[in-house]
């Protein structure tokens, strides 16, 4: 930690607050604007000519949620040096499970890769018909999704020790660790839902994302408009 870090963090917290809300915004494009409109549920025919028609469109998606795993660092480094005097040892667990799931969701996106091999049309793939690569390509399209579930996992653990730790230092107002701390719950819930739950993952979608979008998007609107508590963070420091 740096001297002026250690007077004010105020210009670093702030910047954070800036990448988080920009990763929640490439995160809405990714999944909502781009995947949300070529994935056609249960067809895998039209999800190919989507991704076919919209080459264009799918890599910038994978573009994108790459630039919120980039920009996720930073926001992880800031994290562990405003909570390591509140409580080490959780501070440095999330930290790791952040850290986990960053690794697990840049991994991730390889699979998204796939379907724009698989129908890219190369010669290698002549011997297959079009309905197989696009079944393929569907399949892709399904282990990426359960992927991502585990990847989150990872995440809602941190959330959930960030939140607790938000509270017991009120760096950040109490109710934004506590609603960090529910956005937290809510990722376990449905990633635990796809992965064991089949048949409730559909019931919670997309309920379940309101209490996260709300905690996420609080905290990321707060850093950047208001930062943290100085009164607080100087009293960590002494």
């Amino acid at each position: 930690m740096t001297a002026f870090f250690a007077r004010s963090p105020q210009f670093y917290v702030r910047l954070a607050g800036l990448f988080y809300l920009a990763i929640i915004l490439l995160g809405l494009f990714g999944e909502s604007y781009v995947r949300g409109n070529l994935i056609v549920s249960g067809d895998a025919v039209a999800t190919a000519q989507n991704i076919q028609a919209s080459a264009s469109l799918w890599r910038l998606g994978i573009f994108t949620d790459l630039m919120m795993q980039v920009l996720d660092i930073p926001i992880i480094v800031l994290m562990y040096l405003l909570f390591q005097r509140v409580s080490a040892s959780l501070n440095l667990a999330a930290t790791f499970f952040n850290l986990i799931q960053t690794a697990v969701l840049v991994a991730n996106k390889l699979v998204l890769l796939l379907p724009l091999i698989l129908l890219g049309g190369a010669g290698y793939f002549s011997a297959f018909s079009s309905e197989q690569l696009a079944a393929w390509s569907y399949l892709a399209v399904r282990i990426y999704n359960y992927g991502f579930a585990a990847g989150l996992i990872f995440f809602g653990i941190a959330c959930v020790i960030r939140g607790y730790l938000i509270i017991k230092s009120e760096l950040f107002p109490r109710l934004i660790g506590l609603l960090l701390l529910l956005a937290g719950v809510c990722y376990l819930i449905n990633s635990s839902a796809m992965l064991l739950a089949l048949d409730v993952a559909p019931l919670l979608f997309p309920w379940i994302f309101l209490p996260i979008l709300v905690g996420e998007l609080s905290l990321s609107l707060w850093m950047l408009v208001k930062g943290v508590s100085l009164a607080k963070w100087q009293a960590l420091q002494s």
